[in-house]
């Protein structure tokens, strides 16, 4: 039997039905061998790992965040190993590259870890993952009921049929829709199709959002969820979202590396004396940045505490009362002068919920439990 070697690094690219491995040995000159493929079930996985434990006395292993998930992390983290599932969008790429295999992306992924090269992701617990996947699901469903009402209301519109008044999908909307009525049946059948479709959607979020209210209180993360509700903006289904997605808040330094996961910083090209900064850089997580600017919405308001808000505040403790108003009182100036400065409104809300992001990273902060 060969005697083990000290280290090897591991680069996996995972596919649906099977796995390409590659190991780098320790050292800048050490060889990088190709270990062939392997199927993706937990018995194969297995047997690979038992191979590498017997060759290795430390193993490091790498793969690309993807649809297949977190289980292949969780197996290799369970047998003693390092893991770390690496942002595809963050691994550095050959200009010049135009070939691509299973082979060369396993290899180069086993040379880029042991060079220190990679970034990799937070990776949340099994609990963790639930909820984000029923907060997700919730996401999807909100948006077919958005689309399924657009559908009837260019129905409509291609009809002549609009309706006067400014609130729309209210209880006196619904029944202006059923008394609307057409010469040929197969219109009439197509709206109250539609119609049905919608209602089923509604009640698809309806069931959705009654799911989140009943698991938060005993999620771990449950009290980070109620305290951030103390902002202006923020709701529970928001709040839900922020901290499904972004996870453990101390991973986070500071919260300008916040802002910037969340991609709500400016994006800059500047070389020599040429400076070029322009839009947001958009990088990061697209649904807590998107709940973050629709909450920012809410600031163009004067400061004021509103009666549903109090009700919240008083289950709080002063400490966080006292950063939701110092946050209200902060970002409502704020876009009071970026709007007399005469910045669209756009802007004004992209700047507002970088800053909102701030606060909701120091109020998680102060909350979150030991984990």
């Amino acid at each position: 039997m060969k005697d083990k070697q000290e280290m090897a690094f591991v680069g996996l690219d995972a596919s649906k039905a099977t796995l390409a491995v590659s190991v780098a040995q320790d050292g800048r000159e050490g060889e990088i061998r190709d270990w062939g493929t392997v199927p993706t079930t937990p018995v194969s996985v297995n047997r690979l790992l038992k191979k590498l434990a017997a060759r290795f006395h430390r193993v490091e292993v790498c793969y690309e965040a993807g649809p297949t998930g977190y289980g292949l992390y969780r197996q290799i983290t369970s047998f003693g190993f390092a893991c770390y599932v690496v942002a595809p969008s963050l691994i550095p790429m050959r200009a010049g590259d135009r070939i691509k295999t299973d082979r060369r992306d396993a290899e180069r992924l086993a040379r880029l870890l042991r060079a220190g090269e990679l970034t990799p992701i937070w990776v949340p617990d099994e609990s963790h993952e639930a909820m984000r996947d029923l907060v997700r699901a919730r996401e999807s469903a909100a948006e077919d009921q958005r689309h399924k009402r657009q559908l009837i209301s260019a129905f409509l519109l291609r009809h002549g049929r609009i309706y006067h008044r400014p609130k729309t999908w209210s209880m006196r909307y619904r029944r202006w829709l059923q008394r609307q009525s057409f010469d040929h049946p197969a219109q009439q059948i197509a709206l109250q199709e539609m119609v049905l479709a919608e209602r089923h959607a509604v009640e698809r979020v309806a069931r959705l959002t009654t799911g989140i209210e009943e698991l938060v209180p005993n999620w771990k993360l449950g009290p980070v969820v109620e305290a951030l509700q103390a902002l202006r903006g923020v709701a529970l289904i928001s709040a839900v979202t922020f901290m499904a997605e972004i996870g453990d808040v101390r991973r986070f330094e500071n919260p300008r590396k916040l802002m910037a996961y969340l991609g709500l910083v400016p994006s800059e090209y500047s070389t020599g004396q040429t400076v070029k900064r322009s839009g947001i850089t958009k990088a990061g997580n697209s649904r807590v940045r998107r709940t973050l600017i629709e909450g920012a919405w809410s600031y163009r308001f004067p400061a004021r505490i509103g009666e549903k808000k109090l009700y919240v505040l008083q289950k709080l403790p002063p400490e966080i009362q006292d950063i939701a108003w110092k946050a209200q009182s902060r970002l409502t100036a704020r876009y009071r002068r970026l709007s007399q400065r005469g910045k669209k409104k756009t802007v004004i809300t992209t700047a507002i919920a970088r800053e909102l992001s701030a606060f909701m990273w120091d109020i998680a902060r102060r909350t979150m439990p030991v984990m």
